[in-house]
């Protein structure tokens, strides 16, 4: 290996102060989201006064609509996500790989969400942070008629929630554990 081929080494082999600060940032930040895995309803206590705070500073600013219009497909985007299995039933054959169960004898089968809580998690409260962060810079308050976007939002929402509402339905899974049956190991 040749000098300066590795990552945070510069040209005369010699650690970046640079990258070594980053390297540095990047191990606390990533401690940080491991310590806090377990506390998933503080996560998003945090993560629903972060949106309170960024939806009353959008609110007294009047501006910025536009940036939160695109928060929300994000998050909705983020949701639909969620709620989806990571192996989609309506792409399987019949006989190729694992699927949800269809009939009551059928063997259970876990649900694997496409994104796990933790990332929808992490993902919604960047998105936040960085639409925070846009509302200090004026290039991102593009006039628009907030009225039309609301409504335009609230239609996407229902149609996009009623295909995934048919989805389930069809293929017969529940993302939530609330209300599956639970089985008690007997001794």
């Amino acid at each position: 290996m040749s000098e300066g081929d590795s990552a945070g080494e510069s040209i005369h082999g010699k650690s970046s102060v640079v990258a070594a600060f980053f390297t540095r940032v990047g191990q606390v930040y990533q401690s940080w989201l491991d310590k806090s895995t377990p506390f998933y309803a503080m996560r998003w206590a945090g993560t629903l006064l972060l949106t309170l705070v960024y939806m009353i500073r959008v609110y007294l600013l009047q501006g910025w609509y536009i940036v939160t219009y695109a928060l929300g497909i994000y998050h909705l985007n983020l949701f639909i996500a969620f709620l989806s299995p990571k192996v989609d039933p309506s792409l399987l054959e019949e006989d190729e790989g694992p699927s949800l169960p269809t009939k009551q004898n059928e063997e259970f089968r876990p649900f694997i969400r496409r994104l796990p809580e933790f990332k929808f998690w992490h993902s919604a409260t960047k998105g936040i942070v960085i639409a925070m962060i846009c509302t200090f810079f004026d290039a991102f308050n593009v006039p628009v008629f907030w009225p039309i976007l609301v409504m335009y939002f609230i239609m996407l929402f229902c149609i996009t929630m009623k295909r995934q509402i048919k989805h389930m339905v069809k293929y017969r899974y529940l993302p939530f554990t609330h209300g599956k049956r639970t089985y008690k190991e007997e001794t």
